[in-house]
């Protein structure tokens, strides 16, 4: 407890908290546009609950890492060196998660512009049933990858553990509340869920990127992404005021038979 009260009085620490819950909200970004992506091809009523275990699965996992900090920090350190590359288990699970995600968003990109996909298996019954727990194996799995990712970002941010405790359940709580709205737009906007996919696309990309050693800022991902949302939001004005015009030119067109 006098260990909770010290750094409770240290500003030092408040100041840390705030830049590591700011970094998990964004680095949980990705997580949940996945989860939307995934839960939407769910039966509507599956759809919240899948996203519930989901969210819930990230929190148990990064606490449950976090107790296990000092073995995550060993990720890092090379474990085989191939064409005069070191490579640690980090790096494998960074290229392993990537090349997931690129899997993943192309599978489901093919499937949006394919008008032939083959049959429905989100219909109901067994087979509703087997996908719910297929979808929640996939969230927990990406889970893992964007959890271990995150907790050694934090280590070299702060070697307090509680307070990686407390911006890891914020983030959570979050991702929790805008789980469900964000899932909901996505479902309503089709063509966001091509930029969501283009998204995962490019985290996969640079997840391998960073497994193979070419370090990408987060920055300049998070700046692409934000401009390329600004752009989509301006095109579904735009279509929005489209509707509106024609809807009113519909609306003062004179009755059939009667002169303008």
């Amino acid at each position: 407890m006098d260990y909770l009260m010290t750094l409770a009085a240290d500003p030092a620490v408040w100041v840390a908290l705030g830049a590591l819950v700011t970094m998990e909200v964004v680095l949980g970004i990705d997580n949940l546009i996945f989860i939307s992506i995934l839960t939407n091809k769910l039966p509507e009523a599956q759809r919240s609950r899948a996203r519930k275990i989901g969210i819930a699965g990230a929190l148990v996992l990064r606490l449950a890492l976090l107790g296990t900090v000092a073995f995550i920090v060993q990720l890092t350190a090379p474990v085989v060196t191939l064409f005069d590359k070191a490579f640690s288990w980090r790096d494998f699970i960074l290229i392993a998660g990537g090349l997931f995600l690129v899997w993943k968003a192309t599978t489901e990109i093919h499937h949006k512009v394919d008008a032939d996909h083959g049959p429905d298996v989100y219909g109901g019954g067994r087979a509703a049933a087997v996908t719910m727990g297929g979808v929640i194996a996939q969230v927990l799995l990406l889970d893992l990858v964007f959890s271990i990712d995150s907790i050694i970002t934090a280590v070299g941010m702060t070697e307090h553990i509680p307070v990686m405790m407390i911006a890891v359940i914020v983030a959570v709580l979050v991702m929790l509340l805008a789980a469900d709205p964000l899932a909901n737009f996505i479902e309503a906007n089709p063509t966001i869920v091509m930029l969501a996919l283009g998204f995962l696309l490019m985290i996969g990309g640079t997840l391998i990127g960073e497994g193979f050693g070419a370090h990408v800022p987060k920055g300049y991902i998070y700046a692409a992404m934000a401009f390329s949302a600004l752009i989509e939001a301006l095109n579904m004005l735009s279509r929005r005021a489209a509707r509106a015009k024609k809807a009113g030119a519909t609306k003062i067109q004179p009755p059939s038979g009667e002169s303008a």
